[in-house]
């Protein structure tokens, strides 16, 4: 039997695949309210009785938090590829409820101007997608009687609340979860119809700082003029973060450890659909306003921001309030990119701050330090090839490796604790609606992401 017959039972079984995603879907899995927990575990155990109906040894194993579900099939020491398949079965909350146009957990099929689409919470984010890969093998097991190669399945339940349990868990069972390479599905396609695999994730850096002046708040009329304002001089250090010329970061060695493209993938990204005056039009921009020698999705993907997320200081209520602030206070984050160390570059931005202080003016920093490296992809293995070319052949248009400009944490910690590469496949479209009401996932994205993972574990397995 040929992968032919593999195809041909998914497209005749996709409506039962359908109403099986639909029961997940109804599932009230919000991992980040505790009123929610029984629903979690019900999730959980709804994966479980699944994969055991494809012959997977599956068990929700217990966490300080929402359970993990783990499986495995294949017998060990074969001489087939061994994959681990990661997935979440948790989703976000579904506020503000009266935006949705249907109860977010009463799932339904729904015709649009782009097709028949899967609407309700966690249809794309992720449910939706973590199915394509298990239909796949349902269809595979009941064409083979088989699966083709060892598949240690890893399902979360705390993926959309910070994922507290993930990394002790993957600790404490490191041995049992090694594989050869991890596929992960929660990702999106760089544009609608052209199959993506994510080579490169920006990592992040967060820190806030306070600029402290008079130990008091001041009367203008009395200290405007001799007074230092801690706002004007929070205002003016931002100003020194960039260039605004070039629109590159001013910071001294910001851009260490930053790598050019390769022209191959540059080609890619020219070629992958992406229409740019939509992406800047549709929040309302005209224009990309970041470093000017690159393009949108250079500056997307591939290139390191310094970004102010919040500012404040002073009198913000109701009428006027005549003073020169004791404290103004900026919050930063910055995506991170190639190899940039997180804790350098802190130290970096602190010491450019610090740098610029006026007289009379002190600096506080935040003590919680948060920062992750990028996740950049080993795409010279052969099973990056591999998959691109299943892709291409399942979309008919050539797949390409595109970057990320989020962060996805598990790809990292596949790295950094189990010491695994991973390939992230997603078949999302950008007007999903994730974390947002009326979420939805096109039924061509679940269909042929069912036929694309059949394709790709072919090509795996023969590889």
């Amino acid at each position: 039997m040929t992968l032919d017959n593999v195809l041909a039972r998914i497209d005749d079984d996709l409506e039962t695949a359908t109403n099986r995603l639909m029961e997940l879907l109804r599932i009230q899995s919000i991992s980040t309210d505790p009123a929610y927990k029984a629903d979690c575990d019900k999730a959980a155990d709804w994966l479980v009785a699944d994969l055991r109906t494809i012959g997977v040894d599956a068990a929700k194993r217990p966490t300080p938090g929402h359970p993990m579900v783990v499986g495995h099939v294949g017998e060990e020491n074969s001489n087939v590829p061994h994959v681990l398949f990661y997935g979440h079965y948790d989703v976000q909350p579904v506020d503000p409820l009266d935006l949705w146009d249907n109860p977010p957990f009463e799932p339904q099929l729904e015709e649009t101007p782009n097709g028949t689409v899967i609407r309700g919470r966690g249809s794309s984010d992720d449910k939706g997608q973590l199915m394509t890969f298990v239909e796949a093998c349902r269809a595979w097991k009941e064409v083979h009687g088989s699966l083709p190669c060892r598949i240690t399945f890893f399902f979360e339940g705390e993926e959309e609340s910070g994922s507290p349990s993930l990394i002790p868990f993957m600790e404490e069972h490191a041995e049992e979860l090694k594989a050869d390479i991890a596929l992960i599905c929660d990702t999106s396609m760089v544009s609608r119809g052209v199959p993506s695999i994510a080579s490169q994730l920006r990592g992040m850096l967060k820190d806030e700082f306070t600029i402290i002046g008079p130990r008091i708040d001041l009367h203008s009329g009395h200290y405007g003029g001799p007074g230092l304002n801690p706002l004007r001089e929070i205002s003016r250090i931002i100003d020194s973060f960039y260039d605004q010329d070039s629109g590159r970061v001013a910071v001294e060695g910001f851009y260490e450890g930053v790598h050019e493209v390769p022209a191959d993938q540059l080609r890619q990204w020219q070629n992958c659909g992406f229409d740019e005056s939509e992406y800047l039009n549709s929040v309302g921009y005209s224009q990309a306003h970041g470093e000017k020698a690159y393009s949108t999705l250079e500056q997307q993907w591939a290139r390191p921001t310094l970004e102010v997320n919040g500012l404040w200081g002073g009198y913000n209520g109701a009428g006027s309030k005549t003073v020169l602030p004791s404290e103004a206070h900026c919050k930063i984050t910055c995506r991170l990119v190639g190899d940039m160390d997180p804790d350098a570059l802190r130290e970096k931005i602190r010491a450019h701050v610090a740098a610029q202080l006026s007289p009379d003016a002190k600096v506080v920093w935040d003590q919680d330090l948060e920062g992750s490296p990028a996740s950049v992809m080993n795409i010279s293995r052969p099973e990056f090839e591999a998959a691109r070319g299943a892709l291409s052949d399942e979309w008919n248009r050539e797949a390409v490796f595109c970057g990320m400009g989020g962060s996805i944490p598990i790809a990292g910690f596949f790295k950094s604790v189990l010491g695994m590469d991973a390939m992230l496949v997603g078949y999302a479209n950008d007007d999903d609606a994730i974390h947002s009401p009326n979420e939805k996932y096109d039924l061509k994205s679940f269909h042929k992401g069912i036929r694309s993972w059949a394709r790709i574990l072919d090509a795996l397995t023969k590889g």
